[in-house]
């Protein structure tokens, strides 16, 4: 008797502490992280990015801060078409995570994949096996929606945790918010510059107008700065995005060219003189 007693008691204790510990967990999400739904109606005041660029040096050696929200209405629609042709040309397609691209970029070829065959069985653990040599072009194939729960929520870190709270992140983002409000948020909150933050406020420091009047060399212009909007901008070393920005005009134009993802060793490897744009 007395053991079922002190088992019972273990077992509400540990249910109490679960309890607890949940509570917490939601208190801590609310306050900290405010839930996805919360952007359905309101802008971000500040993202987490724009916070960790503020506090990563001393406060006189950054630009006062550039972001002026506007809604999708107000941005033109070619800048639209050319962050999805640029960052997600599967945005409409998946829900969060594109696994097609992903496993391309793992080293994983085939179209499908079956747990029943062996032989795709192996030729998946092969490719798991270079995931950190090819970690680069993983990172790559973040989608949008890993863009957007990245800049709002995380950091630039590398790490394999950072990687799963941006992928579950991304899911709450689709599930709460939908493809055009994501699409939004992303087109404003998105780094283009040293305290350059969303289309708008990068449409009037580059090219002295609003986002709605973006041309198609503008929108893409724009598109190509990403990911690395620091080491190349319309402003600064403009020669090294224009490479991507030819390829993104292009295929606005209807041409069936591929956009490969941007990663650290590709933009490293080209060398486009600034007035020059590389043509095939």
């Amino acid at each position: 008797l007395i053991v079922v007693i002190a088992t019972t008691q273990r077992s509400r204790f540990l249910r109490r502490s679960a309890l607890f510990l949940l509570v917490i967990g939601v208190a801590w999400l609310w306050l900290v992280w405010p839930p996805p739904i919360w952007y359905r109606w309101f802008w971000p005041r500040q993202t987490a990015f724009m916070a960790m660029r503020r506090q990563a040096g001393p406060s006189n050696a950054e630009p006062a801060r550039q972001y002026h929200p506007v809604a999708l209405g107000r941005i033109a629609p070619i800048m639209k078409a050319a962050a999805l042709v640029g960052e997600d040309q599967r945005f409409y397609d998946h829900s969060g995570i594109d696994y097609v691209e992903f496993r391309h970029a793992l080293g994983y070829r085939p179209d499908s994949f079956s747990w029943r065959h062996p032989h795709d069985r192996a030729l998946l653990w092969r490719a798991l096996q270079q995931a950190w040599a090819r970690r680069g072009r993983i990172r790559g194939a973040s989608t949008l929606s890993q863009q957007l729960a990245k800049n709002l929520y995380l950091s630039s870190s590398r790490n394999p945790l950072r990687k799963l709270k941006e992928a579950i992140t991304a899911w709450r983002l689709e599930y709460w918010l939908g493809k055009q409000r994501i699409l939004e948020l992303y087109l404003n909150v998105a780094e283009l510059g040293p305290e350059v933050w969303g289309v708008e406020a990068a449409s009037r420091k580059y090219f002295g107008h609003g986002a709605t009047a973006l041309s198609l060399e503008e929108a893409a212009a724009l598109a190509g700065t990403l990911p690395f909007p620091r080491s190349s901008n319309p402003a600064y070393r403009p020669g090294r995005m224009r490479w991507r920005q030819s390829m993104i005009v292009r295929r606005l134009r209807g041409e069936n060219v591929v956009i490969p993802p941007v990663i650290d060793s590709v933009l490293d490897s080209v060398q486009v003189k600034p007035d020059t744009v590389p043509r095939e």
